[in-house]
């Protein structure tokens, strides 16, 4: 990527903006403890919708700010780390560096899948990440990370239906100065940074930083030894600050950061019946040790990552009226690989990933700032995206014996019979054989653009109502060449079944046992043992059925990589277009100097996300036409009538619907000398909810009806002396799917969600103790407790429950000279609990997760100048 022609496109397509450099977010903020006394206070802040000043706790908005003082005393190396100081946000690292899903009030998806963006809008100096791989990369010279809670529709061009996280790093400064910090820490963890700013001229100032993040995996590879979960990546970033006048300035940013580590680390919580298998052909499963962080893998995992761009924002004061444009263009890279079946036996042989993502994007808006009541934002917002996503999956060497093994040999033996009897030629290979697999290539094209406003009207001294609007049109366009090699998979058991002579059907007039006759075509292509579940009421309850059995229809689980319909087609166009109208009201009151009082209504909307996988099938409305059950002939379906049915061919998603959420909110927030408080009441659903979950050998994009949530967050701090604060912050969740029937674990309306806590609590305390010439020793906490919860959404998986209790801990000592020296902590008491299970990759029946980080500690030393 040429950064310098970015540059140029940038400053080509951008000469206008506003004088605001609150990049889309609600709030500006910074750190007000003892030990940041060289910063402004953390109460000062800007709201971009109606450009007046107001303390945090005057916003009439739901946010969280954490400043660059306090990520530095927790030790938070990247968003990850971020959810033990916001108790509503949860951060869950998956199966690659390149996938973590950010979870707000218990909503949240967008990782594993590329065709799915977050519903958690991840902005970093007011330009959109969209997948989760440009989006967790340690960055430098912070200066603060603000969660906004529930819809931003009105506030951010790209809507985000479950809540916003949005990242500010430092401008340049008129001013030389800078800093250099090292870390070192257990597992050899060794944290490099350094920034520096200053003029170039009387109107030109600019800024670099950069850093390097390494660290020894704590998860261990029992087959040779090897680290994995490790830490290696780099990051730099440069910024140029012009201002040709007092009214018009404009903002260069240019970053790169690169991730080249084995992660992550995934063990086994549950062996179940397939450990005897793997065990049967030599393989090995570290039974139920997972908190031991250690496991068989055939070879190391590949996580090689890139993102980089460049980004302007340009900015005109017009007196009372003021103009913005944010200019961006980024390109994220992702490399990935991975022993999937997460034991020494090679079942699966690979499992690759390469996802290139290439995102254009430009804001406009116009802010004013009047005398009077009336004051309004208004902006537009373009959206361009392309995505090619290569993926392959293999069988391993092992592969075939441990079907045969599963099998009681009858994946071998009956091979010969069955590959006679379905006509497969010895050239197309024997059944399992290594390489065989599935092999993906995607292209991917999203435009969208939004024209989005606010308008505030004071009625009376200290009460004003505020309206906010967002129209976005969002296009999509989605393109497939995918091959399956995998021979068995292939196969019809039910035309081997009928060749072999064996009936395909119940016959017409068939009488089960005590019950009246069945209709013909009642149950095609049933060829099998099965148990018959929707007979006529009149029958005996779950009657069998009589004549021969279909053995080859045992072996069916084995077929997990069926023949794939490529998109477009004859039937499906591969396209999407979604329009969607969103908007939010608010009432604020300043009812004293020290008490504000607000509720709003607002609604959010996130367009239709593509399945980019395996599991990516035809609707049922398009495959299926009828229900077997009336008998309906399945030959009249749009998909067989155009001869595209091939073997095995099932239904399933392409995409999932868009989102529609609403939030309605009460808030109380309150701030006097030496006391502060936010206190939230809300109830927040999403309809059409876009969930995407591993049931084992892919994963399932669906729409939830509904899910909803009710809950009550309050934050607080108490300085009882100058020397000493205090902080408590905390979330309930009562968060449930008012309607999911179809989903992949069956009914799951009117259940609580799976992996939300009712209950998460953070607890702070940071005591800064005066020492001679100007030194100080700062003493810091946290703590952060989430209640007992089930993990996930499976009904069978209900005894996996997790529960947290992170304690993090430092000792600073700061010099007058701009030195200080720091002792830190995190996970002191070595709290072991689970983050994600799911099914362990074709071994039905067993459970793998993800264990969180063991403790970490270290000494760090910083000089800022």
């Amino acid at each position: 990527m040429n950064l310098g022609n970015h540059l140029l496109k940038a400053a080509m397509l951008s000469s206008i903006s506003i004088a605001s450099l609150s990049v889309g977010s609600v709030a500006f903020a910074q750190d007000n403890t003892p030990q940041a006394s060289d910063e402004a206070d953390e109460n000062v802040i800007i709201v971009t919708a109606t450009k007046r000043e107001q303390t945090l706790q005057e916003v009439p908005v739901a946010v969280s700010v954490t400043s660059s003082a306090a990520i530095e005393r927790s030790q938070v190396r990247d968003l990850k780390d971020l959810q033990t100081l916001v108790p509503s946000l949860r951060v869950s690292q998956l199966q690659s560096s390149a996938n973590t899903n950010f979870i707000i009030r218990g909503f949240g998806n967008g990782a594993n899948n590329p065709g799915i963006e977050g519903s958690v809008g991840v902005f970093i100096d007011g330009v959109y990440r969209s997948r989760s791989a440009s989006a967790i990369g340690d960055l430098p010279n912070l200066q603060r990370v603000e969660v906004l809670r529930g819809p931003q529709s009105t506030l951010f061009g790209k809507n985000a239906s479950a809540g916003v996280i949005s990242i500010v790093t430092a401008a340049p400064s008129y001013e030389y100065g800078g800093s250099a910090e090292i870390s070192y820490g257990n597992r050899n963890a060794i944290v490099a940074k350094a920034d520096i700013t200053g003029p170039i001229s009387d109107n030109i100032a600019f800024s670099l930083a950069g850093g390097i993040n390494k660290a020894d995996g704590y998860g261990t590879n029992l087959t040779d030894g090897s680290k994995t979960s490790e830490r290696n990546r780099w990051n730099a970033r440069a910024q140029l600050l012009i201002e040709p006048s007092d009214s018009f300035k404009l903002r260069f940013i240019g970053d790169y950061d690169k991730i080249d580590e084995n992660c992550c680390f995934v063990g086994n919580v549950f062996d179940g019946p397939t450990g005897n298998a793997i065990r049967a052909i030599g393989g090995k499963v570290n039974s139920r040790g997972i908190f031991s962080y250690k496991e068989y893998y055939n070879f190391a995992s590949t996580n090689d990552i890139t993102n980089g761009g460049v980004s302007m924002q340009a900015d005109y004061d017009l007196g009372s009226l003021s103009l913005t444009s944010i200019t961006a263009y980024r390109e994220s890279r992702a490399k990935t690989n991975a022993d999937s079946d997460f034991t020494s036996a090679d079942l699966i042989g690979q499992n690759r990933g390469d996802v290139d993502i290439t995102t254009k994007t430009q804001e406009l808006r116009l802010s004013s700032d009047f005398d009077g009541p009336f004051n309004f934002l208004l902006g537009g917002y373009y959206f361009n995206e392309s995505i090619n996503n290569k993926q392959a999956l293999t069988l391993g060497r092992d592969f075939r014996n441990y079907a045969n093994a599963l099998t009681a040999g009858a994946y071998v033996s009956l091979e010969p019979t069955i590959r006679a009897l379905a006509g497969v030629p010895a050239s197309a290979g024997q059944f399992g054989g290594q390489g065989q697999g599935r092999f993906e290539d995607w292209d991917y094209k999203n435009k969208a653009y939004s024209v989005f406003g606010t308008a505030d009207l004071e009625l009376t001294d200290g009460l004003v109502l505020t309206g906010g609007f967002n129209y976005t049109k969002d296009k999509k366009s989605n393109a497939s060449n995918t091959k399956i090699t995998d021979v068995f998979s292939a196969i019809d058991l039910v035309t081997v079944g009928q060749n072999a002579g064996l009936p395909a059907a119940l016959p017409a007039g068939f009488v089960p046992p005590g019950g009246t006759a069945l209709s013909a075509g009642l149950f095609p292509r049933i060829n099998n043992c099965a148990t018959v579940t929707n007979a006529p009421a009149a029958s005996t309850p779950n009657p069998t059925r009589s004549g021969t059995c279909n053995p080859f229809l045992g072996l069916a689980a084995l077929q997990f990589l069926p023949p794939f319909l490529n998109i477009p087609n004859a039937v499906e166009d591969g396209r999407t277009s979604d329009g969607k109208l969103t908007y939010s009201a608010r009432l604020a009151w300043e009812a004293t100097d020290n008490i504000n009082l607000y509720a709003s209504y607002s609604t959010g909307f996130k367009a239709t996300s593509w399945n980019m996988s395996i599991d990516s099938r035809p609707f049922v409305a398009d495959f299926v036409a009828g229900s077997p059950a009336q008998g309906a002939p399945l030959a009249a379906s749009a998909i067989r009538t155009a001869g595209l049915a091939s073997a095995n061919l099932t239904s399933g998603t392409r995409y999932a619907l868009p989102e529609e959420a609403k939030v309605m909110e009460l808030g109380l927030k309150a701030k006097w000398e030496r006391v502060a408080f936010n206190l939230t009441v809300f109830d927040q659903s999403i309809k059409n909810f876009q969930g995407n979950s591993f049931i084992g050998t892919g994963f399932v994009l669906s729409n939830a009806g509904k899910q909803s949530v009710k809950g009550v967050e309050f934050d607080s701090s108490v300085n009882p002396i100058d020397a000493l604060q205090l902080r408590v912050a905390t979330v309930y969740l009562d968060s449930k799917y008012d309607s999911y029937v179809g989903s992949q674990f069956g009914d799951l309306s009117g259940k609580s969600v799976g992996g939300i806590p009712k209950w998460s609590t953070t607890l702070g305390a940071t005591y800064t103790a005066p020492l001679y010439d100007g030194a100080s020793l700062i003493l810091n906490t946290d703590y952060h407790f989430e209640s007992k919860t089930v993990m996930n959404d499976d009904p069978s998986a209900a005894q996996y429950t997790r529960s947290v209790k992170d304690l993090g801990a430092s000792v600073t000592l700061r010099l007058d000279s701009g030195l200080q020296f720091s002792l830190w902590g995190r996970n002191l008491t070595n709290a072991q609990y689970l983050t994600v299970i799911f099914p362990s990759v074709v071994q039905s029946g067993s459970v793998s997760g993800y264990p969180n980080a063991p403790r970490t500690f270290g000494a760090s030393v910083k000089y800022k100048f």
